[in-house]
């Protein structure tokens, strides 16, 4: 494709919706990302979910009024008009729905975390997308964060020991315990570590979580989150000499920025950055977390889909 895309987004009921618009259609933002304007929305919005029925309007408001972007009456609309698409609504129990809506567009589609909620819907979503040729990304802002990609980019995740991850950790209740904060922790967990965990378990009060995880080569990682003291995201890179240290909030570049480069990049060459089996096992992991938690048991993550 020559030229910039013509992007389009479904979900307005998120910040992620006007960021993104903001980076790609204002060239005067510090972080701008070229290639690519957002032209039209679908504002959608889960009547159950506060936090997205009672901000779909003023941001869709916002696109329309400061940025020019359309507002639809369908994500088919919005399919049809556009280039690719950011399916950024917020509730991640409704993805699948939205996606078999844009399927067959066979547009690249970059779906916002979390992917799903279940690996169940997780694994019918690729499926469509396997049969329909539809390329498909789907992660975190943080696992591209710039701290953590200076890092890893000095040896990649060559002799990586293991790691302790940490980050805010608060609970939407439609969105289980961890799929609406913990994921970003964990992205960065598997930007470190790569796919191969076979079993956790998962510690949990009011204020903290722990989630302790062994890779089947026998290399243990950690997840710690918090409702309670440090808001920010870090983690502890060990290698056989040495441990990196990664304060994320120490970057210049938001995450947004960091994530919408790789996005663009994607639509423009229609081949995802990251393997779906890693995002599905991302998927299996936080299940499982949930799982554990619960019962109280240490679980095993499921290796198939659905």
């Amino acid at each position: 494709m020559m030229g910039d895309l013509r992007i389009g987004i479904i979900g307005t009921d998120t910040s992620h919706a006007a960021a993104f618009t903001r980076l790609l259609n204002d060239p005067s933002d510090p972080h701008h990302v070229p290639g690519g304007k957002v032209i039209a929305a679908f504002p959608g919005g889960s009547p159950d979910f506060p936090l997205s029925i009672n901000r779909v309007e003023a941001y869709m408001e916002k696109l329309r009024s400061e940025y020019g972007v359309q507002a639809t009456e369908s994500p088919e609309d919005v399919a049809a008009q556009c280039d690719a698409i950011l399916l950024e609504a917020a509730d991640g129990r409704v993805h699948l729905e939205l996606f078999k809506r844009i399927a067959s567009y066979g547009k690249p589609v970059f779906i916002d975390k979390p992917l799903a909620l279940t690996t169940r819907d997780a694994g019918e979503m690729l499926t469509i997308a396997a049969e329909q040729g539809i390329p498909v990304m789907s992660c975190s802002a943080l696992r591209y964060a710039e701290q953590l990609t200076a890092v890893l980019e000095q040896n990649g995740r060559t002799g990586i020991l293991g790691t302790d991850v940490y980050g805010p950790m608060s609970v939407e209740p439609t969105q289980g315990h961890y799929f609406w904060y913990g994921i970003h922790s964990v992205e960065m967990l598997y930007a470190v570590m790569g796919p191969g965990c076979v079993e956790l378990t998962a510690v949990s009060n009011d204020n903290h979580d722990l989630i302790t995880a062994v890779w089947e080569d026998g290399r243990i990682a950690t997840v710690r989150g918090s409702r309670a003291g440090n808001p920010r995201f870090g983690a502890f890179i060990h290698r056989e000499h040495e441990t990196a240290v990664v304060d994320i909030g120490a970057g210049t570049t938001p995450f947004y920025a960091s994530l919408l480069q790789q996005v663009m990049s994607f639509f423009r060459k229609c081949q995802p950055p990251l393997d779906w089996s890693e995002t599905l096992e991302i998927i299996s992991f936080l299940q499982a977390a949930e799982k554990s938690r619960i019962s109280k048991t240490t679980v095993r993550l499921t290796k198939k889909r659905g």
